[in-house]
């Protein structure tokens, strides 16, 4: 479904805007066989291999801020995630140490080892969410309403742990990115918007399914999960200056594959080209994820090798440093994440060794994040000032 290249994209995206004002706004809640009626572009954004700006520049070029207001707002939506997370990334640490905790009852529970293995393989005798969890292992795409019925079903239902959900989607799906999935996650159990939960119904599942699925058996309640309160938000992020001075060297992963943004204004030494995807889960990605990614950095470093100066893959950012005899390294920020914990990793060890590590974030989300301090909602208001400022934001 998804070639890993900004030609694709744009072609998609081409092909998606004619439809993005109210042809969206009144068929983007049903789940077709094939996608036709939405966009079908979280792959591309979430990896930026086209950006967030791109899109909505696309989509106003066509329509009115009304007239697509239900897909401008799908756009910030995944905004929101990032700049919610983080202003709290104590809940992607407290997540990951509950993956692990799960992870451990799976291996000495043995009811609730078959109960996950038969969720994953889409082997529960529940007709829809079978259909999705095999839809999302052949594919690495759900759409968004088949994700949180699947959620609910999954919490509800079946009563499995949420956070094995999260990471089962986090290693098979392309568009896997951690706020987005978390946090979702997070709000049908009734954790994100403390005590509001989402029930998947059998009513609603065969309308916006157009009768292919009636489902039996499902929950018919949907009490709030425990949860500690959510953690007082912290600042948000500041981008770092770019160097003057000094042998540079610039690091492209996956978080932010449209780097022209930075390369306009750098001269690197040499570029290092990091991979964290495997670091998603604690347990075995999807090989057609992590082929996504591998051959989507490739086509980007295709396309901007005229600006990187040598290039070469790396797992060890140090070690490529200091062959190049780097002062300073720069990259694309990385959210909150697996990309993110590595860098931090790194972090040190560059220090220790002289190098200094820059990560400059783009316009957009330094405009967008401050103003994800509370809910969708109160964000949404600042939607109609953000997209006023999107001709001067990179």
């Amino acid at each position: 479904m998804f070639e890993p290249t900004y030609i694709a994209a744009l072609q998609r995206l081409n092909a998606f805007i004619p439809h993005a004002g109210k042809t969206y706004a009144s068929t983007r809640n049903y789940d077709r066989p094939g996608h036709a009626n939405v966009s079908v572009l979280s792959p591309y954004i979430r990896h930026r291999i086209i950006s967030e700006v791109d899109v909505l520049r696309a989509t106003l070029a066509r329509h009115s801020p009304s007239a697509a207001e239900k897909f401008v707002q799908e756009v910030y939506w995944r905004t929101y995630w990032k700049g919610w997370l983080e202003m709290r990334p104590s809940v992607w640490s407290q997540y990951k140490a509950d993956v692990a905790a799960a992870l451990n009852r799976v291996q000495t529970e043995s009811g609730l080892s078959a109960d996950w293995e038969a969720a994953c393989k889409g082997e529960t005798g529940i007709d829809c969410f079978d259909y999705w969890a095999q839809e999302l292992v052949e594919t690495g795409y759900l759409h968004n309403h088949a994700r949180m019925w699947f959620a609910s079903i999954w919490i509800f239902t079946l009563q499995l742990p949420w956070v094995l959900g999260a990471d089962f989607f986090l290693r098979h799906l392309l568009d896997g990115d951690p706020a987005s999935n978390t946090l979702s996650w997070r709000w049908v159990g009734g954790i994100q918007t403390m005590g509001k939960t989402y029930l998947a119904r059998p009513d609603n599942i065969a309308k916006y399914t157009e009768a292919r699925f009636a489902p039996k058996g499902l929950a018919s309640h949907a009490v709030p999960l425990d949860s500690a309160p959510h953690p007082r938000p912290g600042p948000a992020p500041v981008t770092a200056p770019l160097p003057t001075s000094g042998n540079i060297g610039f690091v492209l992963t996956e978080e932010d594959m449209s780097p022209g943004w930075l390369l306009k204004d750098l001269k690197p030494t040499a570029t290092a080209i990091y991979q964290a995807t495997e670091k998603r889960s604690p347990l075995r990605i999807a090989p057609a994820v992590n082929a996504f990614v591998k051959d989507a950095l490739t086509a980007c470093e295709s396309r901007f090798v005229s600006h990187m100066g040598p290039t070469e893959w790396t797992d060890d950012i140090v070690a490529w440093a200091k062959r190049h005899d780097l002062d300073h390294i720069v990259t694309s920020y990385a959210p909150v994440g697996p990309t993110a914990d590595a860098l931090h990793a790194e972090r040190q060890a560059l220090s220790d060794a002289g190098i200094t590590l820059s990560q400059c974030i783009r316009k957009f989300d330094l405009t967008a994040w401050p103003h994800a301090t509370k809910g969708f909602f109160k964000f949404k208001e600042n939607i109609p000032a953000l997209l006023r400022e999107l001709q001067a934001v990179s």
